[in-house]
Protein backbone atom coordinates (compact mmCIF):
# COMPACT_ATOMS: atom_id res chain seq x y z
CA UNK A 1 0.00 0.00 0.00
CA UNK A 2 3.04 2.62 0.56
CA UNK A 3 4.33 1.55 -2.61
CA UNK A 4 1.03 2.79 -4.45
CA UNK A 5 0.52 5.64 -2.54
CA UNK A 6 4.30 6.93 -3.23
CA UNK A 7 3.37 6.09 -7.02
CA UNK A 8 0.33 8.16 -6.71
CA UNK A 9 2.31 10.88 -4.97
CA UNK A 10 5.07 11.02 -7.29
CA UNK A 11 2.53 10.77 -10.54
CA UNK A 12 0.06 13.57 -9.41
CA UNK A 13 2.95 15.66 -8.86
CA UNK A 14 4.65 15.36 -11.84
CA UNK A 15 1.65 15.14 -13.57
CA UNK A 16 0.50 18.83 -11.60
CA UNK A 17 3.89 20.62 -13.01
CA UNK A 18 4.21 19.64 -16.62
CA UNK A 19 0.21 20.29 -17.31
CA UNK A 20 0.90 23.30 -15.64
CA UNK A 21 3.23 23.99 -18.15
CA UNK A 22 1.78 22.93 -20.80
CA UNK A 23 -1.66 24.14 -20.31
CA UNK A 24 -0.70 27.59 -19.61
CA UNK A 25 0.49 29.15 -23.19
CA UNK A 26 -2.36 27.15 -24.57
CA UNK A 27 -5.04 28.47 -22.56
CA UNK A 28 -3.40 31.79 -23.38
CA UNK A 29 -3.88 31.36 -27.19
CA UNK A 30 -7.52 29.75 -26.57
CA UNK A 31 -8.35 33.19 -24.58
CA UNK A 32 -6.91 35.70 -26.78
CA UNK A 33 -6.26 33.58 -29.99
CA UNK A 34 -8.13 34.69 -33.47
CA UNK A 35 -7.62 31.54 -35.32
CA UNK A 36 -10.35 29.77 -36.80
CA UNK A 37 -9.05 26.57 -34.99
CA UNK A 38 -9.36 27.73 -31.61
CA UNK A 39 -13.04 27.06 -30.90
CA UNK A 40 -11.94 22.97 -32.18
CA UNK A 41 -8.94 22.67 -30.22
CA UNK A 42 -10.62 23.91 -27.41
CA UNK A 43 -13.40 21.31 -28.37
CA UNK A 44 -10.25 18.32 -28.03
CA UNK A 45 -8.80 19.51 -24.92
CA UNK A 46 -12.20 18.83 -23.14
CA UNK A 47 -12.54 15.37 -24.99
CA UNK A 48 -11.67 13.73 -21.88
CA UNK A 49 -14.31 15.02 -19.92
CA UNK A 50 -17.33 12.88 -22.09
CA UNK A 51 -15.11 10.18 -23.12
CA UNK A 52 -15.11 7.29 -21.09
CA UNK A 53 -12.06 6.68 -19.38
CA UNK A 54 -11.24 3.07 -20.47
CA UNK A 55 -12.01 4.89 -23.96
CA UNK A 56 -9.09 7.16 -23.55
CA UNK A 57 -7.24 4.38 -21.86
CA UNK A 58 -7.02 2.28 -24.85
CA UNK A 59 -6.50 4.50 -27.13
CA UNK A 60 -3.65 5.95 -25.77
CA UNK A 61 -2.79 2.03 -24.64
CA UNK A 62 -2.25 1.73 -28.54
CA UNK A 63 0.13 4.65 -29.34
CA UNK A 64 2.53 4.03 -26.57
CA UNK A 65 2.54 0.44 -27.64
CA UNK A 66 4.93 -0.89 -29.81
CA UNK A 67 4.51 -0.53 -33.42
CA UNK A 68 2.89 2.66 -33.51
CA UNK A 69 3.53 6.01 -35.17
CA UNK A 70 4.66 7.44 -32.18
CA UNK A 71 6.95 4.67 -31.02
CA UNK A 72 8.48 5.05 -34.28
CA UNK A 73 9.53 8.24 -33.58
CA UNK A 74 11.29 7.94 -30.74
CA UNK A 75 13.02 4.49 -31.57
CA UNK A 76 16.12 6.41 -32.52
CA UNK A 77 16.51 7.37 -28.89
CA UNK A 78 15.97 3.85 -27.66
CA UNK A 79 12.49 3.95 -26.59
CA UNK A 80 10.42 1.48 -28.37
CA UNK A 81 7.51 1.17 -25.88
CA UNK A 82 6.08 3.45 -22.84
CA UNK A 83 2.76 0.83 -21.97
CA UNK A 84 2.87 -0.22 -18.77
CA UNK A 85 5.69 1.97 -17.79
CA UNK A 86 5.45 4.80 -15.02
CA UNK A 87 6.47 7.63 -17.80
CA UNK A 88 3.91 6.26 -19.96
CA UNK A 89 1.35 6.60 -16.84
CA UNK A 90 2.20 10.68 -16.87
CA UNK A 91 1.56 11.04 -20.70
CA UNK A 92 -1.65 8.78 -19.63
CA UNK A 93 -2.39 11.33 -16.56
CA UNK A 94 -1.57 14.93 -18.66
CA UNK A 95 -3.79 13.96 -21.50
CA UNK A 96 -6.73 12.63 -18.78
CA UNK A 97 -6.40 15.68 -16.71
CA UNK A 98 -5.91 18.31 -19.37
CA UNK A 99 -8.96 19.82 -19.47
CA UNK A 100 -8.40 20.30 -15.75
CA UNK A 101 -5.75 22.59 -16.28
CA UNK A 102 -6.82 24.57 -19.74
CA UNK A 103 -10.32 25.84 -18.44
CA UNK A 104 -9.36 27.68 -14.90
CA UNK A 105 -6.12 28.92 -16.65
CA UNK A 106 -8.37 29.78 -19.55
CA UNK A 107 -10.84 31.46 -17.36
CA UNK A 108 -8.53 33.67 -15.48
CA UNK A 109 -6.93 35.28 -18.67
CA UNK A 110 -10.07 36.13 -20.12
CA UNK A 111 -11.76 37.66 -17.35
CA UNK A 112 -8.86 39.90 -17.12
CA UNK A 113 -9.72 41.96 -19.89
CA UNK A 114 -7.62 43.71 -22.66
CA UNK A 115 -6.93 46.76 -20.40
CA UNK A 116 -3.46 45.00 -18.82
CA UNK A 117 -1.92 44.19 -22.82
CA UNK A 118 -2.79 47.57 -23.75
CA UNK A 119 -1.30 49.34 -20.76
CA UNK A 120 1.86 47.07 -21.03
CA UNK A 121 2.03 47.79 -24.76
CA UNK A 122 1.59 51.43 -23.51
CA UNK A 123 4.60 50.95 -21.82
CA UNK A 124 6.65 49.30 -24.89
CA UNK A 125 6.93 45.88 -22.35
CA UNK A 126 7.82 42.78 -24.83
CA UNK A 127 4.99 40.34 -24.95
CA UNK A 128 7.60 37.90 -22.83
CA UNK A 129 7.39 40.52 -19.77
CA UNK A 130 4.47 41.05 -20.67
CA UNK A 131 3.33 37.23 -19.91
CA UNK A 132 5.45 36.86 -17.59
CA UNK A 133 5.05 40.01 -15.20
CA UNK A 134 1.28 40.81 -16.43
CA UNK A 135 -0.57 38.41 -17.16
CA UNK A 136 0.93 35.52 -14.80
CA UNK A 137 0.33 36.97 -11.66
CA UNK A 138 -3.11 38.73 -12.42
CA UNK A 139 -3.86 34.90 -13.48
CA UNK A 140 -2.56 33.28 -10.42
CA UNK A 141 -5.88 32.25 -9.36
CA UNK A 142 -6.25 30.31 -12.20
CA UNK A 143 -3.20 28.82 -11.84
CA UNK A 144 -4.02 27.96 -7.96
CA UNK A 145 -7.17 26.33 -9.07
CA UNK A 146 -5.63 24.01 -12.11
CA UNK A 147 -2.94 22.99 -10.12
CA UNK A 148 -5.34 21.62 -7.05
CA UNK A 149 -7.60 20.27 -9.31
CA UNK A 150 -5.16 18.25 -11.74
CA UNK A 151 -3.41 16.77 -8.67
CA UNK A 152 -6.54 15.74 -6.87
CA UNK A 153 -7.84 14.56 -10.07
CA UNK A 154 -4.94 12.49 -10.98
CA UNK A 155 -4.96 10.72 -7.65
CA UNK A 156 -8.69 9.58 -8.13
CA UNK A 157 -8.12 8.62 -11.90
CA UNK A 158 -8.81 4.87 -11.90
CA UNK A 159 -9.74 3.30 -16.07
CA UNK A 160 -6.79 5.34 -18.10
CA UNK A 161 -4.20 4.19 -15.53
CA UNK A 162 -5.27 0.73 -15.16
CA UNK A 163 -5.39 -0.09 -18.75
CA UNK A 164 -1.64 2.24 -19.70
CA UNK A 165 0.22 0.82 -16.70
CA UNK A 166 -1.55 -2.54 -15.70
CA UNK A 167 -1.34 -1.57 -11.86
CA UNK A 168 2.57 -3.19 -11.56
CA UNK A 169 3.50 -3.38 -8.22
CA UNK A 170 6.58 -0.87 -7.87
CA UNK A 171 6.06 0.47 -11.25
CA UNK A 172 2.41 1.37 -12.15
CA UNK A 173 0.15 0.51 -9.31
CA UNK A 174 -1.00 3.34 -7.71
CA UNK A 175 -3.90 3.68 -5.37
CA UNK A 176 -7.23 3.29 -7.18
CA UNK A 177 -5.57 0.36 -8.70
CA UNK A 178 -4.41 -1.24 -5.81
CA UNK A 179 -7.91 -0.56 -3.69
CA UNK A 180 -9.50 -2.24 -6.96
CA UNK A 181 -7.02 -5.31 -6.17
CA UNK A 182 -7.87 -5.02 -2.57
CA UNK A 183 -11.67 -5.49 -3.09
CA UNK A 184 -11.20 -8.30 -5.49
CA UNK A 185 -9.16 -10.12 -2.91
CA UNK A 186 -12.31 -9.59 -0.51
CA UNK A 187 -9.64 -7.47 1.49
CA UNK A 188 -12.30 -5.04 2.91
CA UNK A 189 -10.39 -4.01 6.10
CA UNK A 190 -7.42 -2.45 4.12
CA UNK A 191 -9.60 -1.35 1.38
CA UNK A 192 -11.64 0.65 3.74
CA UNK A 193 -8.88 1.96 5.34
CA UNK A 194 -7.26 3.43 1.93
CA UNK A 195 -11.42 4.61 0.93
CA UNK A 196 -11.64 6.29 3.90
CA UNK A 197 -8.05 7.90 3.03
CA UNK A 198 -9.23 8.93 -0.92
CA UNK A 199 -12.51 10.70 0.86
CA UNK A 200 -10.28 12.87 3.31
CA UNK A 201 -7.89 13.86 0.95
CA UNK A 202 -10.62 14.45 -1.56
CA UNK A 203 -12.66 16.62 1.20
CA UNK A 204 -9.02 18.45 1.84
CA UNK A 205 -8.38 19.09 -1.87
CA UNK A 206 -11.99 20.82 -2.49
CA UNK A 207 -11.84 23.09 0.57
CA UNK A 208 -8.09 24.32 -0.26
CA UNK A 209 -9.31 25.29 -3.41
CA UNK A 210 -12.45 27.05 -2.33
CA UNK A 211 -9.85 28.61 0.54
CA UNK A 212 -7.48 29.65 -1.82
CA UNK A 213 -10.09 31.22 -4.69
CA UNK A 214 -11.47 32.96 -2.13
CA UNK A 215 -8.47 34.47 -1.19
CA UNK A 216 -7.29 35.09 -3.98
CA UNK A 217 -10.03 36.49 -5.06
CA UNK A 218 -10.57 38.88 -2.17
CA UNK A 219 -6.50 39.62 -3.24
CA UNK A 220 -7.42 40.49 -7.10
CA UNK A 221 -10.49 42.36 -5.98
Amino acid sequence: MLEAIWTTLRLASLTTVLLLIVATPLALWLARGRSWLREGVAAITALPLVLPPTVLGFYLLLALAPGSPAMALLRPFGITSLAFTFEGLVIGSMVYSLPFAVQPIRNAFEAMGPAPWEAAATLRASPLDTFANVALPLARRGLMSAAVLVFAHTVGEFGVVLMIGGAIPGRTDVVSTHMFQLVETSNTADAGRLAAGLVGFSFLALTVAMLLDRRLGKVTG
